[in-house]
Formats: C-alpha cells, sequence, structure tokens
C-alpha cells in the first residue's frame, strides 16, 4: 500500500455558543429524529393502520428516553461493568462517550411496550412501523463516530484503496469500519426495510417488520464487526469473536423468532385503530 488515506482530524465539536458545546454525535441523534418523525406519521397510516400520526408525536419522548438511558446502560452493562463498579459517578459522564446499541435497542423496546399499553395499541404492530426509520439514526449515528475518529477499524491485512490511518491509535491503515457500519446498517437496512413496508402483504402479519430489522441489524453489525477494532478493556472473546458480535446473537434468534411468529398467524384484513 503506498498512499493510503489520512484520517483528516475533525473536530467532534460542531459549534459552541458561550458555555453550550454542540457536538457531531448529538446533531446526529436531532438530525435523525426530524427526519424519522414525519416518515414514521406516513407509515402507521398505511393499511392496515396502527396508530395515529399524533401517537407517533407523542412516541418520541419515549424514544428520546429509551435511546439515551438504554443506551448508556447497555455501554455500563456489557462494555465497562468493573470500570463503573470502581467510578460510579462516569456513569453520567456521557459528554466522554460510551453508548451501546444493542442497550438502546432494549432501552427502545421497553419504551414501546410501555407506550403501546398506555396507549392500548397493538405492540408487535405499531414497532413494525417505528423500526422502519430506525437506520436513519444508525447510518448518522456511524458517520459520528467517524468524524469523531472513534471506533475504528482493524489493521489491513492487503492494500484497499480507502484504508486509512488513524493518527490517534498508530501509523498503520485500518479499515474505516465506522462507514462501513454506515452504509450497512444505515443506508442498506434502510433500504430493505422501506422495500418490505411497503408490501401490503408483510404489513398485515404483526412482527414480521421487527423481526426482519432485527435480523437484518445482526447480520449488518455481526459482519462489520470482522473490520472492526475491538474494544481495548475487551478484546476478542473466546473463538475470535467480539462483544458485538455475541450480543448479536440472540438478536438474530429474537429476529427469526418473530418472523416465523408472524407468519403462523392469519393476516390482517382490518386496521387496528378505529377511523
Amino acid at each position: 500500500m503506498t498512499h493510503p488515506l489520512i484520517f483528516p482530524g475533525l473536530d467532534p465539536v460542531a459549534f459552541q455558543i458561550g458555555p453550550l458545546v454542540v457536538r457531531w454525535y448529538a446533531l446526529a441523534y436531532i438530525l435523525a429524529f426530524i427526519i424519522a418523525l414525519p416518515l414514521a406519521r406516513r407509515l402507521v397510516q398505511l393499511g392496515p393502520k396502527v396508530a395515529t400520526k399524533v401517537a407517533v408525536d407523542d412516541f418520541l419522548a419515549y424514544a428520546v428516553l429509551g435511546v439515551l438511558l438504554g443506551g448508556r446502560l447497555g455501554y455500563v452493562l456489557f462494555y465497562r461493568p468493573l470500570f463503573f463498579l470502581s467510578h460510579p459517578l462516569e456513569i453520567f459522564a456521557t459528554w466522554k462517550g460510551g453508548m451501546s446499541f444493542h442497550g438502546g435497542a432494549a432501552g427502545v423496546i421497553i419504551a414501546l411496550a410501555l407506550f403501546t399499553w398506555r396507549r392500548g395499541l397493538n405492540f408487535l404492530a405499531f414497532a413494525d412501523r417505528i423500526v422502519v426509520v430506525v437506520p436513519i439514526g444508525l447510518a448518522l449515528g456511524r458517520c459520528a463516530n467517524f468524524i469523531n475518529g472513534e471506533l475504528w477499524g482493524r489493521p489491513v491485512a492487503s492494500a484497499v484503496p480507502w484504508a486509512m490511518i488513524f493518527p490517534a491509535v498508530g501509523p498503520e491503515p485500518r479499515h474505516p469500519s465506522e462507514l462501513y457500519e454506515a452504509l450497512t446498517e444505515g443506508v442498506l437496512l434502510l433500504v430493505v426495510m422501506l422495500l418490505a413496508v411497503s408490501r401490503p402483504s408483510l404489513r398485515a402479519r404483526a412482527g414480521f417488520l421487527s423481526g426482519l430489522f432485527l435480523f437484518g441489524y445482526a447480520c449488518a453489525r455481526a459482519f462489520c464487526e470482522l473490520f472492526r477494532q475491538p474494544d481495548d478493556n475487551i478484546g476478542f472473546l473466546a473463538g475470535g469473536i467480539t462483544m458485538g458480535q455475541l450480543l448479536c446473537l440472540p438478536m438474530a434468534l429474537a429476529g427469526i423468532g418473530l418472523m416465523a411468529h408472524a407468519f403462523s398467524r392469519p393476516a390482517r384484513q382490518t386496521d387496528w385503530i378505529a377511523e
């Protein structure tokens, strides 16, 4: 490899107004919600209808809390439990980074269950429409990871023209795995979910789209983990797998189970909500 790319050293701070510091990672979350909200409002109205547009607006607060609390607690429990056990106040130092998608997913699932229970909505049917827009946040979040110069890839085994040197971790050219994840977990998965939700026959089977998302994400993440450098405090697990791949296994199995369950029941012929 003769001319590897050099990580541009982008500033993780988007802008600052007095004491207020706004980072690209925070903007990624905000932009994701701005883009996803109107799309989700349209999706819940596709037949068979699962909720009102107002219900989607009301769910936004639940979703934000689920993502933030679940993502942070997931990182604490899955990736650095011993550190945070010794430094419990660091749990609240979110500006130092540290979010887990798997934890965030669990948080959103809990938020969905609570919200649909309180509103008398069908949990799986409502979740089916919401998960379609989740890859938007995944794509933007991975782009923010790249801007932050974090979650870099493994050293390349052979010459690839897009290999990149991340000065913070050493002189070896590495895979820009953040961008791989943005394309697979984000863009590719979004295309798959939009194609699936456009099929009335699939929308009529509560739980199928949720299962497809879980299985699709698990496959994309497990694949990208082949190029992503494992966390220093964990490294490789038994058999050379990573923590990310291990957490994807139950997600993939749950996805298969949901899709099978959806096709074991009759397709819905009427709306889940009254006009």
